[in-house]
């Protein structure tokens, strides 16, 4: 098939097991039949998406070397995790729907009497390696064994920074189950999960657990863990629909008009968690601006404010140039503007959308201050924090 070659025996040998290993047999020809697998490989809503870095490297390099932009993608301070309990996360919600925000892209979600876990990460870094790549820029408030039970987890893509090995591997071990985009189910597979435990779905598609209806949603991203990437494997967000509650996790996504979509055939939705980190000009195809996550909230909502909107996948690790606190300080900027409300909690301090909301700038006293967004500059502001080389070590860019 174009675009598909095994590798060599000598590198299979040598391949880290964190890579995973890519899809075949009866897997494969379910990736074939996809309606949104072409030419060898899955294609994006809206066309093709950049997924290298655009500009020139003149470009990157003024803005990756410039000393004070350096100093700012990290935090000045201790990060205020909050010391999240098993009593947190134990008693039962009094409104039916609670989030905790782990960091990053991790989120517990207990609806309706389950309990679903988005893009588990405990890992100390995001990538296949323990001594190398993006490290935590804060230590998770508990400790996966403290989590308690899980009804099921949910991955967006295979990325780093959202499937970790370890994370999954001890995982493993429960009774869980695990709704995965078509084609990762080859890595949990490899990595000690049983077939019978996972529901592996194309876009739209979906699978019932315990009351719940989870629903394999577009998102306009890309894929890939090992040497080559061979995008066969889905990368998609979700919609999770309870009995009396919806809930959306954006994972990782460029804008597109889609989300109207979703939000019309699966919305609208109590609460999303929505990517506003690690964005940049030169690849504004696969993440989202602050502005640009609002804008997708407001679309999966109807177009009107509604609903409570979490900005995720930002805070807990360095993978874009622009200053660390951006992101929460722009996403309440234009979340203000527009008077939509939005969950601000610090990693592991749980809340309950039809109650009070953290709103509290937690960032602003361990953080240089930030630029209010609408006096961004004109240009590139971030750079990619891998090369094209580099994708697979950080499993994100």
């Amino acid at each position: 098939m174009a675009g598909f070659r095994s590798p060599s025996p000598g590198l299979r040998t040598l391949r880290p097991a964190a890579f995973g290993v890519d899809p075949s047999g009866e897997r494969m020809a379910r990736i074939r039949r996809s309606p949104h697998f072409r030419d060898g490989v899955f294609q994006n809503p809206g066309g093709a998406a950049r997924t290298r870095p655009s500009g020139s490297g003149l470009d990157f390099a003024k803005v990756f070397f410039d000393k004070d932009a350096r100093s700012r993608r990290a935090p000045r301070g201790t990060v205020p995790v909050h010391a999240t309990t098993l009593a947190d996360t134990s008693r039962p919600p009094a409104t039916g729907l609670r989030l905790t925000w782990m960091g990053h892209s991790s989120v517990l979600a207990e609806i309706d009497g389950r309990r679903v876990l988005f893009d588990p990460v405990w890992g100390e870094r995001c990538s296949p390696f323990p001594f190398a790549g993006p490290k935590r820029l804060h230590p998770m408030p508990l400790p996966l064994a403290a989590l308690g039970p899980v009804d099921v987890v949910v991955i967006s893509h295979d990325h780093y920074d959202h499937l970790d090995m370890p994370t999954i591997k001890a995982l493993a071990g429960t009774d869980t189950l695990f709704a995965v985009p078509l084609g990762v189910g080859a890595h949990l597979e490899h990595w000690g999960v049983s077939s019978g435990r996972l529901r592996e779905l194309d876009w739209h598609e979906a699978t019932k657990a315990g009351g719940l209806t989870l629903t394999a949603t577009p998102a306009r991203h890309f894929c890939g863990r090992g040497l080559r990437n061979t995008q066969h494997t889905l990368w998609a967000s979700w919609a999770v629909a309870g009995e009396q509650h919806r809930i959306y996790h954006s994972g990782d996504t460029g804008y597109f008009e889609g989300f109207r979509d979703i939000g019309a055939d699966y919305g609208p939705f109590d609460a999303t968690m929505i990517q506003i980190g690690a964005y940049s000009e030169f690849w504004p195809d696969i993440h989202m601006t602050p502005e640009e996550g609002l804008r997708a909230h407001l679309d999966l909502q109807g177009g009107q404010p509604s609903g409570v909107m979490m900005p995720i996948h930002w805070g807990t690790f360095n993978l874009a140039a622009h200053p660390w606190a951006e992101p929460g300080e722009w996403t309440k900027d234009a979340a203000e503007e527009a008077g939509q409300a939005v969950a601000l909690p610090r990693p592991g301090e749980p809340f309950e959308p039809a109650g009070a909301l953290p709103t509290d700038p937690w960032w602003r006293a361990v953080s240089a201050p930030v630029t209010p967004h609408w006096r961004r500059p004109e240009g590139p502001q971030a750079v990619p924090e891998v090369t094209r080389a580099d994708v697979d070590l950080a499993g994100e860019r």
